[in-house]
C-alpha cells in the first residue's frame, strides 16, 4: 500500500457527519467529527486498496492530480481556496 495525502472537507447532514476528499471523490461518514474522519481514512484505503489490485491506481492517482516527484512519492493537488457563496 502507498502512503499518500489527502485533503478532507466534513460537514453534517442531519445528524450525521460526512467527510468528502475532493482529490479522489470518496466520503464516509460517523456520528461524530472524529468518527468521519476515521472513516473516510478507511474508505481511502480500500479504495485504494482495490484500484491497486485492478492495476488501476496509477491511472486514478493521475486522474485526481497526484504527481510523482523525483523520489517516486505522490504529491497531492493542493486546494487553494474554499468558501461558500450563493447565487441570487
Amino acid at each position: 500500500m502507498i502512503n499518500i495525502e489527502f485533503d478532507i472537507i466534513v460537514f453534517k447532514e442531519k445528524k450525521t457527519f460526512v467527510a468528502y476528499t475532493p482529490e479522489l471523490d470518496v466520503s464516509s461518514c460517523g456520528k461524530t467529527v472524529d468518527e468521519a474522519k476515521r472513516n473516510i481514512q478507511t474508505a481511502v484505503r480500500l479504495f485504494l486498496e482495490e484500484a491497486e489490485k485492478m492495476g488501476t491506481l496509477e491511472d486514478i492517482l493521475i486522474e485526481s492530480g497526484y504527481q510523482k516527484d523525483e523520489s517516486n512519492h505522490w504529491i497531492a493537488p493542493k486546494i487553494v481556496a474554499t468558501e461558500v457563496i450563493g447565487i441570487s
